[in-house]
């Protein structure tokens, strides 16, 4: 289903998944649905026929809703996470830009001192210390050792001061070119923080529309439940959690058929290369607006609801012991390859807004809907645990 671990295969199980079960984004917005009015509630109580068309009909409004603003808090973490994307470069190429410009500012130091020395001994050339021209004091020297000393030193000068020259020539092209790169990447820095700029915009902005997306549609939902409830006779808490169950084991049924498939059409060997190849993929937090963060509290919701599940305190350990390894119960946790996103790692990350359309920030509504997928798919927390450690990569 989920977390790259699993490799292609279970990508591609899990896109064609969201596209089987998940509400498509390009659904009806929240304000153009239809909603059922209590009056309509009341009215169909009367004729069985009528209660089901109006079941059915605040059924549909649900999906409607919870579309919108499953699609609008995608694409908020879509744009979280090129934001993050955006500032990992940046921060790349202010790095490279700095190093290539003190490499520059050194060689031009170097090119400096290079020629002040040639400089320095080409005036040894021509003087000795003295007034007197080097030049003079050889022709006119008598003594012949005086002479050759005179000529080894002119020779020695002249052979040092070409050395010299040359390296300073070679200093002065390195800062050349080291300059026209620091340049370039200078240019290059700006260019990425003006991107990242745009990004981090881009994010805030579409963060706001999936906020606002998941207000209404909590308001909305919870009205819609009730109704439910009152034309089935139930409450909106068991019909919330009959209708979460049911969306699970719909997306589970129709990962483990697009699983099928996807492992029929591949080789063993292709996909175990595929799979190592995604393993070596890390996780990144992406910032997204209102997430809270906290592992401790969120172990103390899931313990709390194991019971609604038909579960003992027995089943706490191996539920620890996966969303630990799968995500640190981190709710804003995403995997930078697959885009598995969440405590339990659903992929595609919107397949939570079963659970609620606050799933890209409520890590309970996060939690309701991964047990409610564990559930559907192995029975217990023990029995997806034991799975996760059968299987290498480990996935669930």
């Amino acid at each position: 289903m989920r977390r790259s671990h699993s490799g292609r295969a279970f990508v591609a199980a899990a896109v064609l998944l969201g596209a089987l079960v998940v509400p498509a984004v390009t659904a009806s917005p929240a304000s153009a649905t239809d909603y059922p009015t209590w009056q309509d509630v009341q009215a169909a109580k009367g004729n069985e026929q009528a209660k089901q068309a109006e079941v059915s009909k605040v059924q549909d409004a649900l999906k409607a809703v919870q579309a919108d603003a499953a699609g609008k808090s995608q694409v908020a973490l879509d744009a979280a996470a090129k934001a993050d994307q955006a500032d990992a470069e940046l921060s790349e190429a202010a790095q490279t830009a700095t190093s290539l410009q003190a490499q520059a500012d050194q060689a031009a130091q170097t090119a400096q001192r290079a020629q002040t020395r040639a400089g320095q001994l080409a005036a040894n050339l021509y003087r000795d210390g003295s007034t007197n021209q080097m030049t003079t004091k050889i022709a006119t020297a008598k003594d012949p050792d005086e002479l050759l000393y005179q000529l080894g030193a002119m020779d020695q000068l002249t052979t040092t001061w070409t050395s010299v020259l040359d390296d300073a020539s070679v200093a002065a092209g390195t800062a050349s070119s080291l300059h026209d790169q620091a340049t370039r990447a200078e240019a290059e820095r700006a260019r990425l923080a003006q991107a990242a700029e745009d990004r981090s915009a881009a994010a805030k902005s579409a963060q706001a529309k999936a906020d606002a997306a998941v207000a209404s549609t909590k308001d909305h939902s919870d009205e819609l439940y009730a109704q439910l409830a009152s034309l089935k006779d139930t409450t909106a808490k068991a019909e919330q959690q009959y209708a979460v169950g049911q969306a699970v084991a719909a997306q589970a049924a129709a990962q483990a058929r697009a699983a099928q498939a996807a492992a029929q059409e591949q080789a063993l060997a292709a996909q175990q290369g595929r799979q190592a190849s995604a393993a070596s993929s890390g996780s990144s937090f992406p910032d997204t607006g209102g997430v809270t963060v906290d592992p401790a509290g969120a172990k103390a919701y899931a313990r709390s609801v194991l019971g609604n599940y038909g579960w003992g305190d027995d089943q706490y350990g191996c539920l620890v012991s996966l969303w630990t390894q799968e995500s640190g119960w981190r709710a804003n946790a995403l995997n930078s390859s697959s885009l598995a996103y969440g405590i339990p790692q659903a992929l595609p990350a919107s397949k939570m807004s079963a659970a609620g359309a606050d799933w890209l920030t409520n890590q309970d509504t996060q939690i309701n809907w991964g047990l409610s997928y564990i559930k559907s798919s192995y029975g217990t927390p023990c029995g997806a645990w034991n799975h996760e450690m059968s299987v290498n990569p480990h996935w669930y």
